[in-house]
């Protein structure tokens, strides 16, 4: 049975020479609908029209290079080889904390600019974000790539998967742990928890500090099963930095708490 399983096609569709990639158009879809989230709960919260379409015209782009330099930096060994593929990023590697970083600094600057608190608008965004990167995690899936170490078949129809994912993950005559998957359905839980959340009216930036201190916790523990880690000598790099993430976003949120006590909260109309 193993010989006939094939990979499912990476390449959606052709236009004459430009190949189509699965990969760009899922994560160009869960793009999409993360905006649109975004804009129609930046309309309730109050936020100046076309605030989000404004913002992601520069925090997409700049998230992607970003990612992509996050990525390449860890991986330099290759890309010094190999520089024209660097930008070929239809192919995978890029680092969600890269764009993570990209897209803070993006955003600082222009709430800055804007009037508008950053954290209002981090709030607002944060269901979305993960809710994107829900989505995007499908992208390595038809890519076969993200994912942890050997398996048995056995155990992947223990999980009670499909038959198309147990098949994915077939990968040159062996079965992997499907992390990608793992960490889509963590990441799902944690929009529902956040969107569960607004409801509490946390005070204005702990919804965005619950995402980080969410995803990182869930992050640390998938990219223990990943065997394709960016590493800086013997660290898995996404490890370190979640757990870099976890501490700061619970010390910003102690401090805020304490040196901060009318801070406004999230469904406060107030920029």
């Amino acid at each position: 049975m193993n010989e006939t399983i094939q990979p499912l096609n990476p390449i959606a569709f052709s236009l004459g020479p430009i190949q189509v990639h699965w990969y760009g158009i899922i994560i160009g879809s869960g793009l999409a609908l993360a905006l649109y989230l975004a804009i129609r709960e930046a309309n309730r919260r109050g936020l100046p029209k076309d605030t989000f379409a404004d913002l992601m015209l520069w925090a997409i782009p700049i998230a992607i290079i970003s990612a992509r330099i996050y990525y390449v930096i860890f991986e330099w060994d290759y890309y010094a080889d190999h520089p024209a593929d660097i930008p070929k990023i239809w192919n995978g590697g890029i680092a969600i904390h890269g764009a993570l970083i990209g897209s803070v600094i993006t955003t600082i600057v222009f709430a800055r600019k804007r009037g508008i608190s950053f954290w209002k608008i981090a709030d607002i965004a944060a269901p979305s974000i993960i809710l994107g990167q829900a989505i995007g995690r499908w992208g390595n899936f038809m890519n076969q790539e993200a994912h942890g170490g050997e398996v048995t078949r056995s155990f992947l129809e223990g999980l009670h998967l499909p038959d198309f994912i147990i098949n994915q993950m077939y990968i040159n005559g062996t079965y992997y742990h499907p992390t990608f998957l793992y960490e889509s359905v963590w990441d799902f839980i944690g929009f529902l928890l956040l969107i569960l959340l607004r409801r509490v009216n946390f005070r204005r930036g702990e919804l965005f500090l619950s995402y980080v201190i969410w995803y990182s916790i869930g992050r640390f523990f998938v990219e223990g099963l990943r065997t394709d880690s960016l590493m800086l000598g013997s660290l898995r790099m996404a490890q370190t930095i979640s757990i870099v993430l976890i501490v700061v976003a619970l010390g910003i949120l102690v401090y805020r708490r304490t040196k901060n006590p009318t801070e406004a909260h999230y469904l406060d109309q107030t920029n």
